[in-house]
């Protein structure tokens, strides 16, 4: 099928696309990636009447450091506990996926390489993957186990920094105005002896996750001190599991502490029957994987180098 016929705009400017939106109301939708937007448009989905197109715009693709250090020949000794990683709302995943700054919270890299296939990485970005607010979508899961804040332009209103705990709303909902856009995303750099870990649960690539599960934590010897863990595709946003989280703050990891997070996990999560599996599946689902998140965080909060990749049916 093909989309219904619309207006197309090319912004020259962050700023002249949100007066676009100002100007043309709710039958304007911002082009990014793509990703998201054009299989709903070719299903008729969506059928904008004006698609506002952010591609061309300079300066809207990097990732760098809140001292200014990037990419592109720069040293990354801006990178330290405590700074902060800057994304611009069009970076590709496939951009935070090869880089070396995003690296350095390796469950950002988890995150970027396991999007789907190399053609979504190429195009889709993070800012629009947290504007389309898709509760299968994988950044808004692991970026809510990490300090994070969206930067938002508006047409008629002063610039925003908005956390992301209040940036997405609901599903497919978020506190954009419909004048605004996502201008950039801000990542805090964890403190010392921290580690993440990222794992989803797919029947191939390019398909969302059945199930999915981010987590971040702090450790001191085998004591982790503190922790985050968010769980993906079982609810309409994703579920920051806070029983999991306090069976496991302040404890050694052992395996007891282990399955108490697993079971409070599998509790928290809202999941739905679908064709991906039944409710009750994908809550042993969740258990599972938070568990296995756990494990491989604490070994990377104690310095060891730790590959992930997703577990595919």
């Amino acid at each position: 099928m093909y989309p219904r016929s619309f207006h197309y705009h090319r912004a020259k400017s962050l700023q002249e696309a949100a007066a676009m939106l100002a100007q043309l109301g709710d039958q304007a939708k911002l082009l990014a990636g793509g990703q998201s937007l054009i299989p709903l448009m070719k299903l008729r989905f969506a059928n904008p009447a004006h698609l506002v197109d952010l591609n061309f715009i300079a300066g809207t693709s990097y990732i760098h450091s809140e001292a200014g250090v990037g990419e592109g020949g720069y040293s990354e000794t801006g990178v330290s506990e405590g700074g902060v990683l800057r994304f611009g709302a069009l970076t590709r995943h496939a951009e935070i996926e090869n880089s070396a700054l995003a690296a350095t919270v390796p469950i950002l890299h988890d995150c970027a390489a396991g999007i789907a296939d190399v053609q979504i990485r190429n195009r889709g970005t993070i800012g629009g993957s947290l504007a389309e607010a898709d509760p299968s979508g994988d950044w808004a899961c692991v970026l809510s186990t990490l300090s994070t804040e969206v930067r938002c332009l508006g047409a008629s209103s002063p610039e925003r920094v908005i956390p992301l705990s209040e940036f997405i709303l609901d599903a497919y909902t978020s506190a954009l105005q419909p004048d605004e856009l996502v201008s950039e995303v801000m990542v805090k750099i964890p403190v010392k002896g921290s580690g993440g870990a990222y794992l989803a649960f797919k029947r191939s690539a390019p398909v969302y996750p059945t199930a999915s599960a981010a987590v971040q934590l702090t450790m001191e010897g085998d004591r982790c001190t503190d922790v985050a863990i968010a769980l993906g595709c079982v609810g309409l946003t994703a579920i920051k599991a806070k029983d999991a989280e306090a069976a496991l703050r302040g404890q050694t990891l052992n395996d007891k502490a282990l399955a108490a997070a697993g079971e409070a996990a599998s509790a928290a999560a809202e999941p739905q029957d679908d064709m991906r599996g039944s409710a009750d599946y994908k809550r042993a689902l969740v258990g599972a994987l938070v568990k296995r998140a756990i494990a491989i965080a604490a070994r990377r909060a104690h310095g060891e180098q730790v590959e992930v990749s997703h577990i595919y049916a």
